[in-house]
This record gives C-alpha cells, structure tokens and sequence, in this order.
C-alpha cells in the first residue's frame, strides 16, 4: 500500500473520531456519525480501505463512547468492515443507490442480529430506529462528498503530478 493511500485512510480513521463525537439519541449511546469515513474509503479507495476504516473506525468510536456493548464492539467492527466491503463492490460497479441502501438496510436490521440472540428482543427492538437514522444520515453524508473527493482523492494518490 502507498503511503499517500495509507496516510488517506489513516486520516479516515482519525475522522471517525470526529464522526464519534455526534451522537444520534438512543437508549444504547453508541449511534453515531462515525461510519461515513468508511464509505469514503471503500469508494475511494477500495474494498481494503473501507473494511481498514470501517472496522478501526468503529472501535475509535465506541473507546470514546465507553464501550457500552463492552467486547461485543468487536463483532460490530467485522460487520462493519463487511459492509464496507459491499458497500464498494456496489459503488465502484456503478449502484451507487443500492449500495447505500444495502448499507442502510444491513447497518439497521442486519449488524444488530446478534444481538437479538444475545441480549434479547428489547434490545433489539430499542436500537433499530436509532441505528435507522443514523445509518440513513451516514449514507447521505458519503453520498454527497463521494463525488465531490473522488478527483482530488485520485489525483493525491496517483503517481502522476498534477500538471502546473
């Protein structure tokens, strides 16, 4: 990997921090604007980068919330990196819409599916409206800068110069 790559998507992760600091209200307090700097990464920079961002991204982000789900943020960060990752192989083919959508749909209903089993249907059922707004807010966010980084993104890790 370049260092320019790997300096793009080490600022993505410290981003998420940021994204970690704006909480979406919900019973659990661990909803927030952190995944957009994954979806960033997997249409910028591929697959790899988003699951790197997604997964690290998400435990910087429940460490500053007090990791209220304790070990089990572990198993959100893999979800999170898989979602990235088909977050990317849809964006990068073109399904820009139903790659954000599957997103939204997979953050919602899908990742807390362990839970359901572990911590039972309250639970469940208390997460999925905040996890909804805050995915959907998430989506739109990547989706409007996407386009407006994808030049600038392409042109700082090229190898070529920009012509003066």
């Amino acid at each position: 990997m370049k260092s320019k790559k790997m300096a793009f998507i080490s600022l993505l992760v410290a981003l998420t921090a940021i994204g970690a600091a704006i909480k979406i209200p919900s019973n659990i307090g661990s909803v927030a604007l952190d995944a957009f700097p994954a979806l960033l990464a997997a249409a910028l920079l591929g697959s790899q980068a988003g699951a790197i961002v997604g997964g690290m991204g998400h435990l910087l982000s429940a460490l500053l919330g007090g990791m209220p789900l304790g070990p089990l943020h572990f198993v959100v960060a893999i979800e999170m990196a898989f979602l990235a990752v088909v977050f990317a192989l849809l964006y990068r083919n073109g399904k820009k819409w139903q790659a954000g959508l599957l997103f939204v749909l997979g953050n919602t209903f899908a990742a807390p599916l362990p839970f359901l089993f572990l911590m039972g249907k309250a639970f469940y059922l208390s997460i999925v409206p905040s996890l909804f707004v805050g995915s959907v807010i998430n989506t739109i966010i990547a989706l409007v800068i996407i386009p407006r980084l994808s030049s600038v993104v392409e042109l700082m890790i090229s190898k070529k110069k920009a012509s003066r």
